[in-house]
């Protein structure tokens, strides 16, 4: 729209009311970056904003003299800056579907050949403002997340195989670790974290311990430490070559080691370390299996 309407002396700018703080993870399923001012820069710079994005979460106090009720929601002014439409984009939020009705342009179009509005105010559907009073839903999240059961089940050579092949709808992040292994203790509450994003919308994580079985004991104390309430595994065999060579021939032995694979089996990433939660995100969040809209 700013590339259509830029040289007929229409100005846009977009407004984030979002406060970061009330923001939960699992409503960031479709994102690699959250709502933070640092965080936009990133959105802005990736998406190639070609017009003002401004950050309104910590006093809110454009966004309330607005009123938004949804994101997005749009309020366009005339020259005299008398409001003379509000309401959605268009009449869909699939944005691979045609829109039957452009009312945001509809408008900017009657403005521009000065005519009257037709549609003045629309109803608008979407995400509900995160307003900073709405903080106490993090704390409930949090409550909520810690009550889920926490379990690990035994896995040989024969699972490995199935969980490489994916016969899921799902992004599958295999994650391989130990208690023992320093790397891999420091980045698991991120892998938590990233799991409690992208969960619900098409993606899943599994994590596999190398511990020895006497002490599968302690790795299931970790993982209840660290809420991890994703599918757990501990490797039954003896032979810990044949189970690197099921899992990746690739993968040199180094742990911690995590692997992205799409249903059918395709693996989309693989690291030997600790991740780069930045771009495994960004990852994540540009394959196709984790589609553009909420499921």
């Amino acid at each position: 729209m700013t590339t259509d309407y830029k040289d007929k002396g229409v100005a846009v700018v977009a407004i984030n009311p979002n406060h970061p703080g009330s923001l939960r993870l699992d409503e960031l399923g479709y994102s690699d970056v959250g709502d933070s001012f640092d965080e936009m820069k990133i959105r802005a710079k990736n998406a190639g904003f070609n017009f003002p994005y401004l950050y309104d979460g910590d006093t809110e106090t454009a966004s309330n003299q607005y009123g938004p009720v949804t994101t997005p929601h749009i309020f366009i002014f005339d020259r005299a800056r008398i409001l003379r439409y509000n309401g959605r984009i268009d009449d869909t939020e699939d944005p691979h579907k045609i829109p039957h009705s452009r009312d945001a342009l509809n408008a900017i179009d009657a403005l521009l050949n000065n005519r009257e509005v037709a549609v003045t105010t629309t109803k608008v559907f979407g995400c509900s403002i995160k307003w900073a009073e709405k903080m106490v839903w993090i704390q409930k999240a949090a409550i909520t997340w810690a009550k889920e059961p926490v379990k690990m089940d035994t896995l040989d050579l024969n699972d490995l195989a199935a969980l490489v092949k994916n016969k899921t709808g799902k992004l599958r992040l295999i994650n391989v670790w130990a208690t023992w292994c320093v790397p891999c203790v420091q980045e698991f509450p991120d892998l938590v974290t990233l799991n409690r994003m992208y969960r619900d919308r098409g993606y899943e994580m599994v994590s596999i311990s190398m511990d020895d079985a006497k002490d599968r004991h302690k790795a299931l104390l970790f993982l209840q430490k660290n809420e991890c309430s994703s599918p757990n595994y501990i490797f039954s065999g003896e032979d810990k070559y044949k189970f690197m060579d099921v899992l990746d021939p690739a993968w040199q032995g180094a742990l911690p080691y995590s692997m992205l694979i799409e249903p059918g089996g395709k693996i989309v990433y693989s690291r030997q370390g600790i991740n780069n939660f930045d771009s495994l995100k960004k990852i994540i969040f540009d394959d196709p299996f984790m589609g553009r809209i909420y499921k």
